[in-house]
């Protein structure tokens, strides 16, 4: 498939794309150049060779929705189609919310950043001296991915699920690489509560939630009713199964939502209502390790760089699920991708859609300003 093709006369280099896509005041107008059937060629691609049942995805420019979309099926079984109000379940695309609570304490000055996780368990090994709640939230942290007692068929504090990793010796060095970990995720939501002195998801209800009109938006639950709710799938071998379904609920993947909830999200950040512009600025910067090397992780997002663009963007897996959230910010421009199959690849649907319309913004001949 060859999507990106330019006709020769118009390319323009690469380099130059970001300077043209961050300064050219006719962008919201040269999104319409791209059609929807290219971007549905794009996706039905993808969901044909992945097996992929249902995708929901969402074009945003600056917090306005450029286009909004599904894809397939939402449940197989009862024949319901995936709709851009169906509702995912997102996995760690969560773990901004969880690193945004943080951010709204730390705004009101009811903890730091750099704070001594021992502040918040005290009993926690000496070997544990010196983790701050930056390397949590940048997974910098040297402790386990894992803890020992997550069980996803049970539901635990997540206090419990902590202190379960504190016989573990850490894999590193504190601050000396990067190593995904969902127990640092655990550590802060529990922080969060302490803090504030709200359960956690109640406080992300009511501080980030609520306010930006994120109706659709809620932890996950394996026996309330949520409309709209879609059902994972997984593709074994030549057959589609249902998904095995978390008990549990992960506070380092912890969220349903839609892809216009998500786009409501994207509008904030775009503002400081919820998190000062210091705050957006220390969550999209990489972390700097010990011996002064940025890694390409800010506070609960990836920060890279695609194709000379500024990149920030973050993936999620549970059973059934594959999502990807990615931002432009210099171009501002989002797209969001929620798929209810455990062979989707979201991200890779994610960049092939936003070149199109990075590369739409950049074709545009200056004389036609």
């Amino acid at each position: 498939m060859t999507f990106l093709s330019v006709p020769k006369a118009r390319t323009i280099p690469l380099l130059l794309i970001a300077f043209l896509v961050g300064f050219y005041p006719g962008w919201a107008q040269l999104t319409n150049q791209v059609s929807t059937d290219s971007v549905d060629e794009i996706v039905l691609a993808h969901m044909s060779k992945k097996h992929v049942q249902g995708v929901s995805i969402a074009v945003v420019h600056r917090g306005n929705v450029t286009l909004a979309k599904g894809y397939g099926m939402a449940n197989v079984e009862l024949n319901v189609p995936a709709t851009p109000q169906s509702v995912f379940a997102i996995a760690s695309v969560s773990k901004q919310f969880l690193a945004t609570g943080i951010l709204i304490l730390a705004q009101e000055g009811k903890l730091q950043l750099d704070d001594d996780i021992h502040k918040y368990y005290p009993q926690a090994p000496q070997t544990w001296q010196g983790i701050t709640l930056r390397h949590l939230l940048s997974h910098t942290s040297g402790i386990v991915r894992e803890a020992p007692a997550f069980d996803p068929a049970k539901i635990q504090p997540d206090s419990v699920i902590v202190q379960s990793a504190f016989p573990l010796p850490l894999q590193f060095p504190i601050g000396t690489k990067w190593q995904y970990c969902n127990v640092g995720y655990f550590a802060l939501a529990d922080i969060i509560r302490k803090v504030s002195g709200q359960p956690w998801d109640a406080f992300l209800k009511q501080r980030v939630f609520t306010p930006t009109g994120m109706t659709n938006t809620r932890t996950t639950t394996p026996s309330e009713i949520v409309p709209n709710r879609v059902d994972g799938y997984t593709w074994e071998e030549d057959h589609l199964q249902r998904a095995l379904a978390y008990l549990a609920l992960r506070p380092s993947g912890a969220f349903l939502s839609t892809v216009l909830d998500l786009a409501k999200w994207d509008a904030a950040l775009y503002t400081t209502k919820i998190l000062t512009k210091d705050s957006q600025k220390q969550m999209m910067t990489p972390f700097v390790l010990k011996d002064g090397t940025p890694y390409p992780y800010g506070l609960g997002w990836r920060v890279d760089t695609l194709q000379s663009f500024q990149w920030v963007h973050h993936g999620g897996s549970l059973p059934g699920f594959r999502t990807e959230y990615t931002r432009f910010p210099q171009a501002g421009l989002s797209i969001i991708v929620l798929t209810n199959g455990e062979t989707a690849n979201p991200e890779s649907i994610a960049k092939e859609v936003a070149m199109l319309y990075l590369r739409s913004a950049a074709e545009k001949p200056v004389s036609e300003k």
